[in-house]
């Protein structure tokens, strides 16, 4: 088993293990005192994996219940965390309870906003089962749902109380997603590790999948420490999500995944600062590669021009502008924050 302890103002533990999820019950009873536990996940997943969870939590002296709703991004929304908190009220749920996130991004945003705020702060547990959230999304206690006007507009800070990590879960994973979340993962080689980003590029990621997640993992451990409440330095785990989800938004949230947002946005805004000599040449071509090597889009039907038209309302918008992650080459970044009324002449090219 790999520990890595994360600092924050609540801080907890996050363990990755193969078949740990057979324990789930023994690990979230050693962080909380709770009678009832909810398992909140998704119609993809709670078919293989919710029996196995609940029955570890009946072992432990947990009273479960299980809410699933219909998988897709298109359901992250405020409709869907007023039906969990129903089933909340039907269960009753208290303050001194807890919740389990089962699933990958969107349900442990959904399911960690709805603890956040029902009774205003429910104790919630992650146990992701895709690549994308045992990577990224689990791990830094951002939580949150989509509008129709843009991504993740709604949402809180909510850390949870410990992360179960079972690279066995990758195994149950269509490829399609296992590709989504290495957009995540080729993020992290771009900014904080080239000896990562080479890995990648050499070798096959899902041979080497435990060290791909203990090592993204870490870097996000210490970004999350330095900047828990995205005031400052944790904006470079943007890096590709400006035009990311300008993408998913211009896709209606349905015809791209998160990770091959990212990583098309990454692509897009990595070839216009190597023609500007903000980054050193032959970096976009790289990642460009890499995105081929894994299946994911290197093109998209909008113009640059939609694009950045649709970065209006991005909630990493300061001000009188937005923030924009920029590689100085892999393995380095920088934030450059760019006003609204110099958007168009930077992107013109």
């Amino acid at each position: 088993m790999k520990t890595i302890e994360v600092n924050t103002g609540r801080p907890y533990n996050i363990y990755i293990e193969h078949g740990i999820i057979k324990n789930a019950g023994k690990y979230v009873r050693s962080v909380s005192k709770a009678i009832r536990a909810v398992i909140i996940s998704d119609s993809n997943v709670a078919p293989i994996y919710a029996g196995v969870v609940e029955d570890s939590l009946n072992e432990n002296g947990f009273e479960t219940s299980l809410f699933v709703f219909e998988a897709g991004e298109e359901r992250k929304r405020l409709s869907t965390i007023e039906k969990m908190y129903s089933c909340f009220f039907e269960h009753n749920i208290t303050r001194t309870d807890i919740i389990v996130a089962l699933g990958g991004g969107v349900t442990g945003d959904m399911a960690g906003f709805a603890a956040a705020s029902y009774l205003r702060g429910i104790d919630f547990v992650q146990i992701p089962t895709s690549l994308l959230s045992q990577v990224d999304s689990s791990v830094g206690g951002k939580t949150g749902v989509d509008l129709q006007t843009g991504k993740n507009l709604v949402g809180a800070f909510w850390q949870p109380k410990v992360v179960l990590i079972d690279p066995d879960t990758l195994n149950t994973l269509p490829s399609k997603f296992f590709n989504d979340g290495m957009g995540e993962v080729i993020k992290y080689g771009c900014i904080r590790s080239s000896s990562l980003f080479d890995r990648l590029e050499k070798e096959n990621a899902k041979e080497i999948v435990d060290d791909i997640i203990y090592e993204s993992v870490s870097i996000k451990r210490d970004v999350v420490e330095q900047d828990e409440r995205d005031t400052g330095e944790r904006a470079v785990l943007n890096f590709g999500h400006t035009f990311g989800h300008a993408l998913e938004k211009l896709y209606n949230y349905s015809g791209i995944t998160h990770g091959e947002a990212v990583a098309l946005g990454a692509l897009i805004l990595t070839r216009i600062t190597e023609k500007k000599g903000i980054t050193e040449q032959g970096a976009s071509e790289r990642i460009y590669a890499l995105l081929k090597k894994y299946n994911m889009p290197t093109e998209t039907e909008f113009s640059l021009r939609d694009i950045v038209a649709a970065t209006r309302g991005d909630k990493k918008s300061s001000g009188n502008g937005l923030n924009f992650i920029f590689l100085s080459r892999i393995g380095v970044c920088f934030i450059n924050k760019i006003s609204f009324d110099k958007m168009k002449d930077f992107f013109e090219c």
